[in-house]
């Protein structure tokens, strides 16, 4: 097989793609700490470096976050303390209960001890619970993830106390099992947010135990029922902060007992692929030139194929940037083509 012949049939060729069964499993994966360097190109578009000038919602400034959430805060408790005598309820304090409100229409808990009692206030709390929830969704979680990333070292580190463990092994460790470091270090937290809700209602608000940690379910959950909530201007204050988290973190847990679940049926799907005979049905599929050999390149795009991290449209797009970067078209790329590619 010549060069040309190479350049010309590149990794292309249809096959029998077994990856269709766990195409489901693939995702981007995006690791701490790691800047994306490199820049996507596409057929006839200009290689030469551009900075990026998109917003990246993986990796959130918690310092925008956090001013974001005051400036939310702020407002929503100076419009609902403005319209406090168009709302109507068991109140405690002006100012604090407009911001409590604020909270709980931003969460959705909705225990519906305040409520919008006229057309204005309750045109101001449906423009408060959208926003709120774009807020929630764009950028809150985006900032818990990153806090809880954070915190998955001090986890393992804990669980393994009484080892002898580098740092390098430690991070090692976090990232061969990210999700399940992940899984628990909001297990941890969650469990922290329900005991220390039910005990502060059980002390501050009066309710019996029970009681307490039934309104705690029913507000992380967000189903506000109504008949249990925060009655006091300190259990409000309390509830301002203590809401935010637990809620935020509850959806957390869920996303990270979901992404555990998928990262043990990815490794389960990665030892099989690499554990299985490569029968002659396999050779035929891999050899992908139908040159009677596979090469270690046919080889390893067979083998990534199988395990669903990529596909035929991820090969068809490289080999669409080789062959613009292959100037002369001799199946391989030189300085002498990137030279031309450049000018």
């Amino acid at each position: 097989m010549s060069k040309s012949d190479d350049a010309e049939n590149p990794l292309l060729e249809e096959t029998v793609d077994r990856a269709n069964r766990s195409n489901a499993l693939t995702k981007i994966r995006y690791r701490r700490g790691k800047a994306v360097a490199d820049q996507v190109c596409y057929p006839q578009q200009n290689y030469s470096h551009t900075p990026e000038l998109e917003f990246d919602f993986n990796k959130v400034d918690l310092k925008l976050v956090l001013l974001i959430l005051l400036a939310y805060i702020s407002a929503g408790g100076v419009c609902f303390y403005v319209a406090r005598y168009e709302i109507k309820g068991n109140k405690t304090d002006g100012i604090v209960d407009a911001i409590y409100l604020c909270i709980v229409t931003m969460t959705t808990v909705g225990y519906g001890d305040l409520v919008p009692d006229s057309t204005r206030a309750k045109v101001l709390a449906c423009v408060f619970v959208f926003v709120g929830m774009a807020v929630v969704g764009l950028l809150l979680s985006k900032a818990a993830d990153n806090i809880v990333e954070n915190q998955e070292i001090l986890l393992v580190k804990a669980m393994h106390m009484r080892e002898r463990f580098s740092e390098v092994e430690i991070l090692k460790e976090v990232e061969s099992n990210r999700g399940k470091y992940k899984f628990l270090t909001v297990l941890v937290l969650l469990l922290m947010l329900v005991f220390v809700g039910t005990i502060f209602l059980y002390e501050k608000e009066g309710f019996d135990l029970f009681d307490a940690f039934y309104c705690v379910c029913a507000t992380v959950t967000t189903l506000g029922y109504g008949d249990k909530s925060f009655s006091t201007r300190g259990g409000r204050i309390f509830a301002a902060f203590w809401i935010l988290m637990s809620t935020i973190c509850l959806a957390h847990f869920f996303y990270s007992l979901a992404e555990l679940y998928t990262e043990r049926r990815r490794k389960s799907l990665l030892k099989w692929v690499l554990s299985k005979r490569f029968t002659i049905s396999d050779f035929e599929a891999a050899d992908l030139d139908h040159d009677k050999v596979v090469s270690p390149a046919e080889f390893v795009v067979y083998k990534l194929k199988e395990m669903g991290k990529i596909s035929e449209g991820d090969v068809s797009m490289v080999m669409e940037m080789f062959k613009i970067l292959d100037v002369d078209h001799s199946g391989t790329i030189s300085t002498e083509d990137l030279e031309s590619s450049n000018t």
